[in-house]
């Protein structure tokens, strides 16, 4: 009963300081308006918000609907709504891959040992024949003394390479950062540092802890229609073929060299690792592609300052989804991306809504991006095509998937200590009664998976900060479970699906917490630095000074 009473009473109090810390700038954002602007967006008829298709059309018109009706202005280009992302979706046939050279040939079957496809625009690529060779972990970093080419010729090889960094795989706090992912850990450097070196193929290794995800995500996103910001070359300085392998299929493949997996992956993380060609065996496959070239939109609305115009704020926030998929058990092939990411289209339409009724000083512009699942895609063409200058770009603020499962006590930060706007973040928090802690999983190298990696690079201060797992009520164990199961079970899956029972509490409480957070800066003078454990802060520096000359 004392228990019951406490409880009742700390949700009072908590309820009253989101009351009073809405203050004289209006109404708090409400869940309700999140679960009606989730519902739809995350409804079949949506067709799970992939680019280029009617799921885009419908998306994109209500996005600006909304944004509209609330007083925000349009954004984008020539006095429109929207900035055009010229794309190209591919779309590359089930493919098996044949090894040869040991005792019998192996094969590599799509899907259940690899997904493999290409970023070169073309109809067909192969591996003929090209040599294996071991990498570890595929990275090329002087900073920290360490490159796995070191002395290799890869050009025409395909290299096997380990996903995450030796820190990850070490724990040692002295090794790249220790258990927080650097980006030499994505696999999206993995791709790019082998096309640099030469390499015709890159086989990812996946394993669920390192990569952060399972297999079913890389099944789900990585097959069917995969798309791409247009570049001049048509992405032929990429691999021919890039692509993950499973952990099984790898095993079979070492075996089958005759190498023991286990002992060259602790090996890998270890300083002075050399590279090791997989014995004979050598790899081929044929990659037939469907190609279609047109344009995605970027959803640009603003509401402009009144004292300061030509000074931003950035909200930023993925409108796409992965569209269809592999059908789950039900035989559901939508995936609609409830959590991920209209609860955070929904947060920024409501903060939208909510700035173009405080009539803030400096401009705030909303930034909905297509083609993040595939690559980030639209924000990373924003920042090198950029609407409102960067270097009037005072600082932005990303959502992406929060949660669903009520108000917490904490608000996690996700690449704690890189950003003067944390300090900001924390005195609003503490105004709702919460605090701001790390994010709880530093290894699955989150900061660099959203939109805000591709402004933080070139120099924009970024903060994206996410749903605490502390639930009011229910505790931060119950929390840590809930987006365990959120991730082993619905991330790109189907069944990231709206439901009536979702608890939009929390997501609003965190909507309004960005909101006052980027309100006190609009009406400041403030411009918040990188502090010098980021690594954006030359890139920062260099926008600034570029711009005065």
């Amino acid at each position: 009963m004392f228990r019951a009473n406490r409880l009742l009473t700390a949700t009072a109090l908590g309820l009253c300081a989101m009351t009073a810390h809405a203050g004289a700038s209006g109404q708090a954002i409400a869940p309700a308006a999140i679960d009606a602007h989730v519902k739809v967006l995350a409804s079949d008829e949506f067709e799970g918000r992939a680019p280029l298709s009617q799921g885009e059309t419908l998306t994109i018109r209500y996005i600006a609907d909304q944004l509209a009706s609330g007083g925000v202005k349009p954004g984008g280009a020539n006095g429109s709504w929207f900035q055009a992302v010229p794309m190209v979706e591919s779309t590359t046939a089930p493919t098996a891959l044949t090894v040869t050279g040991g005792a019998a040939p192996i094969t590599l079957d799509y899907i259940t040992d690899q997904v493999v496809w290409t970023k070169q625009v073309r109809e067909q690529t192969a591996l003929e024949n090209s040599e294996l060779v071991f990498v570890g972990y595929g990275i090329d970093a002087p900073e920290w003394g360490w490159n796995d080419y070191a002395g290799l010729d890869v050009k025409g090889k395909t290299v096997v390479v380990l996903v995450n960094d030796p820190g990850f795989a070490t724990g040692d706090p002295k090794l790249f950062n220790g258990k927080t992912m650097t980006y030499y850990g994505r696999w999206t450097y993995k791709f790019e540092e082998a096309a640099r070196k030469g390499a015709a193929g890159v086989l990812v290794v996946h394993e669920t802890a390192p990569a952060a995800y399972p297999w079913d995500v890389v099944k789900s996103s990585w097959t069917g229609p995969q798309f791409d910001i247009v570049r001049e070359n048509d992405g032929m300085d990429r691999a021919a073929v890039e692509g993950w392998i499973s952990s099984e299929a790898t095993q079979r493949l070492f075996a089958a060299a005759g190498l023991d997996y286990k002992a060259l992956k602790e090996a890998a993380a270890r300083p002075g690792f050399k590279a090791v060609p997989l014995g004979n065996l050598k790899v081929s496959g044929t990659l037939s592609n469907t190609i279609r070239r047109m344009e995605s939109q970027n959803v640009v609305g603003i509401v402009p300052g009144t004292k300061r115009p030509d000074e931003y704020i950035l909200y930023t926030a993925h409108w796409d989804h992965l569209g269809t998929c592999t059908p789950d058990e039900r035989g559901d092939g939508i995936c609609n991306g409830a959590v991920d990411n209209a609860t955070g289209v929904s947060a920024l339409i409501e903060i939208g809504k909510r700035f173009a009724a405080a009539r803030p000083e400096r401009s705030v512009v909303l930034l909905a991006v297509t083609g993040e699942e595939f690559g980030l895609l639209g924000s990373r063409y924003y920042a090198q095509n950029p609407i409102y200058p960067l270097h009037k770009t005072v600082a932005g603020f990303n959502m992406d998937a929060l949660s669903t499962f009520g108000r917490t006590r904490d608000v996690v930060v996700i690449g704690y200590g890189k950003s003067e706007l944390e300090p900001l973040l924390k005195k609003h928090a503490a105004q709702q009664g919460r605090v701001i802690v790390p994010e709880p999983r530093p290894e699955a190298g989150s900061y660099y998976r959203s939109d805000h990696f591709e402004l933080a690079k070139v120099g924009v201060p970024m903060l994206y900060a996410d749903s605490g797992v502390d639930v009011i009520g229910k505790g931060a164990e119950w929390g840590q479970s809930q987006s365990a199961e959120y991730v082993a079970r619905h991330y790109h899956k189907p069944s990231d699906e709206y439901r009536a029972d979702m608890d939009f509490s929390g997501t609003a409480e965190d909507a309004e917490l960005l909101f006052q957070t980027g309100l006190e800066l609009a009406n400041s003078s403030q411009w918040p630095k990188w502090l010098p454990t980021a690594e954006f802060g030359a890139a920062r520096e260099a926008s600034l000074k570029g711009a005065s000359k």
